[in-house]
């Protein structure tokens, strides 16, 4: 008799699960917000079995750090798109770059925002390990900008002496806080006037 048992046979595991688990956390997270998501809406977005979860994420706070890295790396690419692009002065990369997220706010109906501005007003203040990964990435966004502005102010389209750090933060910030001000009102408005401000006066005054 062999003493050996058969391998034994069934449905090989899906590769594809935790990535598919991750889309459905940047869809559900983004539109419902994270408190209000719970693990039977993304398993059904991602058409999973809810035992699935557990095979890759140890809870759903890990879950959300997970969705918050991969919302950031997919904004990083496009922020490095546009304003590292050098082909364009400085300037006209920051404007085409804002001028690209308000027509997509626009196209959108002005009512998701920014996902990480999302995590960061209703999880921040209770999951250490979300603050965490939510200030590395506002960092690497940040230094993605300040490397534009110092650029800029070496070619002198960019006029304010301020370091670039101080101007990328402080950009940064007034953006995140136009995005909830658009939410609030359903209006582009604080988005048009976050650009006159800062593309009109902040970086050249």
């Amino acid at each position: 008799m062999n003493s050996f048992s058969s391998p034994r046979r069934g449905p090989k595991p899906n590769l594809n699960t935790r990535d598919n688990l991750i889309r459905a956390g940047l869809k559900t997270f983004h539109a419902q917000g994270f408190a209000a998501t719970g693990l039977q809406t993304i398993v059904a977005e991602a058409s999973v079995p809810k035992g699935s979860f557990y095979n890759h994420f140890e809870s759903k706070e890990a879950f959300g750090v997970e969705v918050i890295d991969a919302y950031s790396r997919l904004a990083e690419e496009n922020l490095r798109a546009f304003l590292l692009n050098p082909e364009l002065p400085t300037l006209e990369r920051l404007e085409a770059f804002f001028d690209d997220r308000i027509a997509s706010l626009t196209a959108g109906g002005y009512g998701r925002g920014c996902l990480m501005g999302n995590f960061s007003a209703e999880a921040a203040d209770h999951s250490a390990l979300i603050r965490e990964h939510l200030e590395k990435n506002w960092n690497t966004w940040s230094q993605i900008f300040e490397s534009c502005i110092a650029e800029g102010q070496l070619e002198g389209t960019i006029t304010n002496r301020l370091p670039a750090v101080l101007l990328a933060r402080f950009m940064f910030n007034s953006w995140e806080g136009a995005l909830l001000r658009m939410r609030v009102e359903k209006s582009g408005a604080a988005l048009a006037e976050f650009k006159t401000v800062v593309l009109g006066a902040l970086l050249c005054p």
